[in-house]
């Protein structure tokens, strides 16, 4: 007869009766494996269908698709909130991950809709190294109450939005991280599938930081991992393969956003972007900035 829950991912103990006297015992399972399929699914979806919408902006020709219609980024935009759900709901469990996941397909809609206007700006003019007030179009508006209602656009795209698909984001790595420990005599090593995936999985978590203005979040997060870590190894318990694997790509993302932070420390007119104590600019911000400066330094040469 079985008696109490499971002690962890690979073991169980429970009491057996063997004639009169009950013997316990431990009952080892599998040593748990890397999640080879989940982990390069999150990595191609990411940078398919999340890095590739930028990158569709400021590379493809406008005149491709009807200002008046969706464009490439706007369906590379919609496949990612059907993906992601897809890809979270895989491993996920817990009644706060999927709440965790509805909020993040309300998130990712209304950044859709506010990134797919964000969009047709720039492609009129639009500087986003700029404030919504000092931008050259948005100065040449004949009704400057029109303003206010960019501005709440923005707001929506870069604040609440935001906010509704990054937290439950974080939180669902986090509590998939909580779940990724086993008994010491497994071992702490990682495959060769995890170390192919990490250069990307950490290149993709650079913009993720950058990009979506979410350093507070993941370092918070992080700081809930390492928490993680040291109690579970007081119980005797350690991150399994994909554990080391979230928690390398956390570390080790650190790296090229402290180097991106200090190749543009200097520059005034992001940091006037970027305004309080931490300070991380946007690639699209760098890319309009430069952009501009050598459309000025063609037209003065």
């Amino acid at each position: 007869r079985v008696r109490g829950p499971t002690r962890s991912a690979s073991s169980s103990r429970f009491l057996r009766s063997v004639g009169s006297e009950e013997i316990e015992v431990e009952v080892l399972s599998l040593k748990p494996r890397f999640h080879f399929d989940l982990w390069l699914c999150f990595t191609a979806q990411n940078w398919i269908l999340d890095v590739g919408r930028p990158v569709a902006t400021l590379i493809l020709p406008a005149d491709w698709f009807p200002l008046s219609r969706p464009g490439v980024a706007e369906y590379l935009h919609i496949l990612y909130n059907i993906s992601a759900p897809l890809v979270l709901l895989k491993e996920a469990a817990p009644l706060a991950t999927h709440l965790g996941i509805i909020s993040i397909v309300m998130g990712t809609s209304l950044h859709l809709v506010a990134d797919s206007i964000t969009r047709r700006l720039f492609l009129i003019g639009y500087q986003l190294h700029l404030s919504v007030r000092e931008n050259p179009v948005m100065q040449d508006l004949k009704l400057s109450s029109l303003i206010d209602a960019f501005e709440l656009l923005f707001h929506f795209d870069d604040t609440l939005g935001h906010l509704m698909w990054y937290v439950p984001l974080f939180l669902a790595l986090f509590l998939f991280f909580s779940g990724c420990f086993s008994r010491r005599k497994h071992g702490e090593k990682m495959p060769a599938a995890g170390w192919m995936l990490l250069a990307p999985n950490v290149a993709y978590y650079w913009f993720l930081i950058t990009e979506g203005q979410t350093f507070i979040l993941f370092i918070f997060t992080l700081f809930a991992m390492t928490a993680t870590v040291m109690h579970q190894r007081r119980r005797g318990l350690v991150p399994d393969s994909n554990g080391l694997f979230m928690i390398y790509s956390f570390c080790a993302a650190l790296i090229p956003v402290a180097v991106w932070v200090v190749c543009l420390w200097n520059d005034g007119v992001l940091r006037k972007k970027h305004p309080g104590l931490i300070y991380i600019p946007q690639p699209r911000a760098v890319y309009t900035l430069h952009q501009t400066t050598c459309l000025h330094l063609t037209t003065e040469g």
